[in-house]
């Protein structure tokens, strides 16, 4: 099978012949069908984090496509039908995190495509545990980003516990913001979109937002305030500045919600007399869980959301890799087999 993999830190992935793998126990064999090109893909190609996956890999995990063969204690009846491949690859599911609904806090999980070979190939083995079926009514095509960019934006607006007529801020308009944008307007939100490239705030503008604002060309603080202030701002641009721009736009009682990861482990100041007499809160946001991913999938069989994307081929994956870093993918990339 063709697989893109990593080498080595920072060099261009190679399209190699691997053999097609096969599943062991608890395990399905997918045949892929579509994976999204996540940013997270990218900084593991790249070894940003503190916590670097171990070249070779192939990385990947917004990968969809039929099962097409079983590892030991695995019903047959998976067979045939297709499932979403989440960057949650595996949790242990005793800990008390996994038992109450948070597996995606589990400490002893596994990620696709990261610490397990992921989607970038023809075929992947996944726990069969941890995929989700994609129902009929959406594509491989859409079902792919919403695994890791949807199900990521829509649990940051449910951990932010925001209701009608509040406003949210989203700093960072693409892969994932155009998706928060939708799902902050779907709970009856006011919708700010903000971004440094007028064609995403675009966008942006035509899925709802409310409000747009060139952080390039205007203060984002001061463009917010104009309108009230934020009492939600989701962060998905992987910039310190735009968290603390985010941080400064909140009303009292805001909710400050982490989500993009910049490199090194970056750090933000959180003036603490402020915060407390303020009622801000900062929260961390991981991807949503599986049932996160489900209620995800049946939004968008109902005809609630859109996925804008655009088809590449594996073989295209470096230059890819550059579209996303230069800005100039309109949202979401994906690899169609």
């Amino acid at each position: 099978m063709k697989a893109a993999v990593v080498t080595d830190f920072g060099k261009p992935l190679e399209i190699q012949d691997l053999p097609v793998p096969e599943p062991g126990p608890g395990q399905v064999l997918v045949r892929m069908e579509a994976s999204g090109l996540c940013h997270t893909d990218i900084h593991a190609a790249h070894g940003d984090w503190p916590v670097k996956p171990k070249p070779p890999f192939v990385p990947g995990h917004e990968g969809v496509g039929p099962v097409q063969a079983v590892g030991a204690g695995v019903s047959e009846d998976l067979l045939g039908k297709r499932v979403a491949i989440p960057w949650l690859g595996s949790s242990c599911g005793t800990c008390r995190y996994c038992v109450s609904g948070w597996e995606t806090l589990c400490e002893a999980q596994v990620n696709s495509g990261y610490s397990v070979d992921g989607c970038y190939a023809e075929y992947a083995v996944a726990h069969a545990g941890a995929v989700v079926e994609v129902p009929e009514g959406v594509s491989s095509f859409d079902a792919a980003p919403l695994t890791c960019a949807g199900v990521t934006t829509y649990k940051a607006i449910k951990v932010a516990h925001v209701v009608p007529a509040e406003r949210v801020a989203v700093f960072g308009v693409g892969g994932l913001g155009h998706l928060a944008v939708q799902y902050a307007r779907l709970v009856g939100a006011f919708v700010t979109a903000v971004d440094l490239e007028p064609d995403k705030l675009g966008l942006a503008h035509r899925l709802g937002a409310d409000q747009t604002v060139n952080a390039r060309t205007h203060d984002p603080v001061e463009e917010i305030k104009k309108v009230g202030g934020a009492d939600v701002a989701v962060v998905l641009a992987a910039a310190p500045k735009a968290f603390e721009q985010a941080f400064r736009s909140l009303n009292r009682g805001g909710r400050l919600v982490m989500v993009a990861l910049p490199a090194d482990n970056a750090s933000i100041d959180v003036p603490i007399f402020e915060s407390v007499l303020k009622g801000i809160s900062v929260i961390g946001s991981i991807v949503g869980t599986r049932q996160d991913l489900a209620e995800v999938f049946a939004l968008h069989a109902a005809g609630r959301t859109q996925v804008i994307a655009e088809p590449r081929r594996l073989a295209d994956v470096n230059d890819s890799f550059d579209e996303v870093l230069g800005g100039r993918a309109e949202a979401r990339l994906v690899f169609e087999f």
